[in-house]
């Protein structure tokens, strides 16, 4: 059997995006969507709490599996016979990059950067304290999707906008009361 069960000449649903149907999309923003949750997070829909868990089983699986292989690094060394004093600056690098990582990306879940370029500056700290973004993703994701608060947040905001722009605009002929008819 196919995976396309319908009707052949029959547009595609658009359930993959979230919209969960065929139904035209309704004037305004639109919401934007999240990392491995899609649009999902809206109306907390379409499998919204099976992908938090896969998201933080996920992450939390990585982080284990990226610690085991930091370990075999380590151990590496100690093959290596190297001083001690360069052991103990490869822990407390990956320390301190994990910490400066796991920050920076819960922030990010709250807020966007105040400066792009020095977020791009820090991309190669947060790349070898990757176990600290993990680390935000699982912990985020027992809460909500990360990043549903401040993606929300910009939703609203934007939705009040545009209703209030649509009801106030001169000529507009949708906000317009209509006569009875009898």
């Amino acid at each position: 059997m196919s995976e396309n069960s319908e009707a052949p000449g029959t547009p595609p649903a658009a359930a993959a995006t979230g919209s969960g149907g065929g139904a035209p999309t309704p004037p305004g923003p639109q919401p934007e969507p999240i990392r491995f949750f899609g649009t999902t997070w809206v109306d907390h829909d379409g499998g919204y709490g099976l992908r938090r868990v896969g998201v933080a089983a996920g992450s939390l699986a990585v982080a284990v599996g990226s610690c085991l292989a930091l370990r075999f690094a380590f151990q590496g060394l100690a093959i290596a016979e190297v001083d001690s004093i360069v052991g103990v600056l490869v822990i407390v690098m990956f320390a301190v990059c994990s910490a400066i990582a796991f920050r920076k990306t819960w922030e990010s879940f709250g807020a966007r950067p105040k400066d792009p370029a020095r977020e791009d500056s820090l991309r190669g700290l947060k790349s070898i304290g990757f176990i600290g973004s993990l680390l935000a993703y699982f912990f985020r994701s027992l809460i909500e999707a990360p990043g549903e608060k401040l993606h929300r947040a910009e939703y609203e905001s934007a939705r009040t906008q545009f209703e209030k722009r649509r009801a106030t605009r001169t000529g507009n002929p949708a906000a317009r009361k209509r006569p009875k008819r009898r």
